[in-house]
């Protein structure tokens, strides 16, 4: 009976280190599974870094945009020429004796609407 009994021990120890290392491997690739594709894994990682990227690019436009309207901030508080460009341009103010002409911001194209023929009667 000791001869079996040995045996049998035998067998749950492989047993027992087949499953081990089954179980360390189904967690390692678990592991690794969540390291690329989870909440904060490599692809979350690099759709981040894009969107950093992008939202820098805007803010440097936005810097740009920012510095030009203040430099036309300050023409305007200094500059009378500047003040009187910007109100005959956006107020259509004129000087005495001038007449000013406004044409339609879209205008109409001649010939790109379809013409339907007369109806014949």
């Amino acid at each position: 009976m000791s001869a079996r009994l040995v045996r049998v021990c035998e067998q749950i120890y492989t047993g027992r280190r087949r499953v081990a290392t089954g179980a360390a491997a189904v967690l390692a690739v678990a592991l690794g599974y969540h390291v690329i594709f989870g909440q904060n894994g490599l692809t979350a990682y690099e759709q981040k870094r894009q969107n950093a990227v992008r939202l820098d690019k805007e803010l440097g436009s936005l810097r740009q945009e920012n510095d030009l309207l203040k430099g036309h901030v300050d023409r305007l508080q200094t500059d009378p020429s500047a003040i009187e460009h910007q109100a005959r341009e956006e107020l259509h103010y004129a000087r005495p004796g001038e007449v000013i002409y406004t044409l339609p911001t879209t205008p109409a194209q001649a010939g790109s609407a379809p013409v339907s023929p007369p109806p014949s009667n």
